[in-house]
């Protein structure tokens, strides 16, 4: 097992980097599950990366207290933000949580407390393998009972057509309210967990470039459940290191990707709807 304890050694933060990947893909799903474009996923993670940091770092927190503050504390700011902004809908919506996000960055940018744009670093490398493991199932597994509850049954009618869903007495804002909370405590606690296995967070990583990437992971992968965000978070995880030598247009690669999912597979590489239709003709082909 030699090689086993190789690979581990050599690429086990690129492991962690996809699980933590996967629940941020998951967490801009639920979104647009409710037919939400919101941007603000990568500010939320950052905002549970610095509290939980902060809190280890000046006030000693244990580990298991800092995951939870870290997950609170986005939860709490998209309650006091969602009412205002969730009035606004499409790219008005994008651009609204883009630019809170740009404001969540400055702000970290100038406070000393956050290390200013020299960031966080000596962060104790707390998070294991099976805590990453341990809450990616159990967001996973919350969010299919979540799909197949009546909530996720309203998600899904605001996302077809909102006008009816008020005619038939659905209280949409409040459900655009809470699914846009739970986006906002997974990526949270996704960034608590990633500030306490790289050691050191800045302000960089929270930025619009981290917004545009969820939001490929998510639409690459495909939406339609939530097996296509894992899957789409997995390969633009794994890409970088199989294409080092286009490091340097990491960007413009995702860009591109992106495009070309939009034009060819507009449902993302994995959608249950696609997936049973070619069962069900397989069926028919081998029963003639």
């Amino acid at each position: 097992m030699a090689w086993l304890s190789d690979f581990w050694s050599t690429y086990n933060t690129l492991v962690y980097s996809i699980g933590v990947h996967a629940m941020l893909a998951l967490s801009i799903q639920i979104t647009l599950s409710c037919g939400l474009l919101s941007l603000a996923n990568a500010a939320f993670m950052g905002i549970g990366a610095y509290v939980s940091a902060l809190l280890t770092l000046t006030l000693g927190w244990p580990f298991p207290a800092v995951l939870a503050a870290g997950t609170l504390a986005p939860a709490l700011l998209a309650l006091l933000i969602g009412a205002p902004v969730l009035r606004l809908s499409g790219v008005y919506l994008a651009m609204a949580t883009l630019a809170f996000g740009e404001v969540v960055r400055v702000i970290v940018l100038n406070l000393e407390i956050t290390g200013g744009p020299e960031g966080l670093n000596g962060i104790p490398p707390s998070t294991e393998g099976w805590h990453i493991a341990l809450f990616l199932a159990l967001t996973v597994y919350g969010l299919v009972r979540l799909a197949r509850s009546r909530v996720g049954r309203a998600f899904e009618a605001i996302k077809e057509d909102e006008v009816a869903a008020r005619l038939m007495g659905m209280d949409v804002d409040g459900h655009k309210l809470f699914a846009f909370t739970l986006g906002a405590l997974i990526a949270g606690l996704a960034g608590a967990l990633n500030a306490h296995y790289t050691f050191f967070i800045s302000p960089r990583e929270y930025g619009f470039e981290s917004a545009v990437d969820i939001l490929t992971m998510a639409v690459l992968g495909g939406t339609s459940g939530l097996l296509g965000p894992i899957l789409g978070a997995s390969l633009l995880t794994v890409l970088p290191e199989v294409l080092r030598f286009l490091q340097d247009w990491r960007m413009a690669v995702n860009g591109a990707i992106l495009i070309l999912v939009v034009l060819f597979l507009p449902t993302g590489l994995w959608d249950p709807h696609r997936v049973r239709a070619w069962l069900r003709r397989k069926r028919r082909e081998e029963k003639a």
